[in-house]
């Protein structure tokens, strides 16, 4: 059978893992000390070593690079009884406030799988196992003295970590109100319970080995896709509670981001000169939004002794008189407030009203602001997506006065 057929059931989660590494790096080097961080890289880490182990092509090379049959055994299930510990002690990260118990609680699961380890290397040690098994080891050396002992080992390290882990989530989940946290419990449930099909298609093979029938397709057959499953399933839910919100957040930045770029391109113009320069387009999009909402603040700083609160009052009037619901309304009218005091900041002379209005601001007394809050900037924003809408509302005005829009 040719090796390289089975590379593609793992390409997939390794693919999946990677990436979730490779967001998780970045946090990891910022926070490493951060108990919830370092375990979460600890077990993605160990998540990629299994699945990039546990391929038929990888197993045959560790074999041949090492020279000694069937290492690779004691490797995979090494690195998976590994793994096992540290999904449970990512769920205790996540369900216990930090506190010596818990500390004491990890140490403890740790110190336990670390001698489940120490015994698989020295079960495979002292088993007489020559012949080199790719896809059937569980099952040829099931009746092997030490080597039973070493399969049996990883298989129940396996189980109880399932079993232990979907129990504490069980009691937990109820308690649980955030929805990401939830969604991603509930992907380890349903991981651990394909976790569970794996562990008993390998007893019932082994078992029949036993008793002297041939029931190896349980092992070969059934038992490796709800393996992968598992696994896939397990990662799923430990990094949806933490990949979900910075997607969220992420996804959140860039629509306001692109929903600002129409009014930070309109006040431009009247930016300070002395603003930071622009970070780059591969800058975290956080950091660009952040950029530029100070530019377009430090823009509309600029225009403040060009602001009128009366038109900005009528402008809200006829947006309401127009159909416009409140929040709308209120972007419309902030929209065409600034319109307006752009036009008259290009004019270079603020007409009487602004004139008075940047006397109150040097005073100190209160003065017309737009776009203070960050909803109220974006529905403004939204306002300039729709020129025309802006345009009609000042002729509207415009219409009704017979003079200037600007008062």
């Amino acid at each position: 059978m040719n090796l390289s057929s089975f590379h593609i059931p793992y390409t997939l989660p390794i693919v999946l893992l990677g990436v979730a590494l490779s967001l998780k790096a970045s946090t990891f080097v910022r926070a490493w000390k951060d108990p919830d961080v370092r375990a979460t890289t600890l077990l993605l880490l160990l998540a990629s070593a299994v699945f990039v182990s546990v391929a038929p092509a990888s197993i045959h090379r560790i074999n041949t690079v090492t020279g000694v049959p069937n290492i690779a055994a004691a490797w995979v299930y090494s690195l998976l009884t590994a793994f096992c510990a540290s999904c449970l002690t990512m769920v205790i990260t996540w369900r216990d406030k930090p506190s010596a118990r818990r500390r004491a609680r990890i140490r403890g699961i740790w110190l336990i799988y670390l001698s489940i380890i120490a015994a698989l290397w020295i079960t495979f040690l002292l088993a007489d196992v020559p012949s080199e098994r790719i896809y059937d080891l569980d099952t040829y050396y099931a009746s092997e003295p030490w080597m039973r002992e070493h399969i049996l080992l990883y298989i129940g390290a396996h189980m109880v970590s399932a079993l232990v882990a979907a129990y504490m989530i069980w009691k937990w989940i109820p308690k649980v109100n955030s929805a990401w946290l939830k969604a991603g419990l509930v992907f380890l449930q349903a991981g651990y319970a394909f976790g569970l099909v794996f562990d008993v298609a390998k007893l019932m093979a082994i078992s029949a080995r036993w008793a002297g029938a041939n029931w190896d397709w349980l092992s070969t057959r059934v038992a490796p896709p709800f393996a992968i499953l598992d696994a896939s399933l397990v990662g799923i839910g430990f990094i949806l509670p933490q990949g979900g919100p910075f997607l969220q957040k992420w996804t959140r930045d860039q629509r306001t981001y692109r929903r600002l770029r129409p009014l930070a391109r309109a006040i431009r113009d009247v930016a300070p000169s002395a603003a930071r320069a622009r970070v780059g387009r591969l800058a975290p999009v956080d950091l660009r939004l952040m950029q530029r909402q100070q530019r377009i603040h430090d823009g509309l700083l600029r225009l403040t002794p060009f602001l009128s609160p009366e038109l900005h009052r009528r402008a809200y009037s006829e947006a309401l008189a127009a159909g416009s619901q409140v929040d709308e309304a209120g972007g419309i009218a902030g929209a065409v407030a600034i319109r307006d005091a752009l036009d008259a900041c290009r004019g270079a002379s603020p007409a009487p009203l602004a004139k008075d209005n940047h006397d109150d601001h040097v005073c100190g007394t209160a003065t017309f602001r737009v776009g203070n809050g960050p909803d109220e900037l974006e529905a403004i924003a939204c306002a300039f997506h729709r020129p025309r809408t802006i345009e009609a509302i000042r002729q509207r005005m415009a219409s009704g006065e017979g003079a200037s829009t600007h008062v």
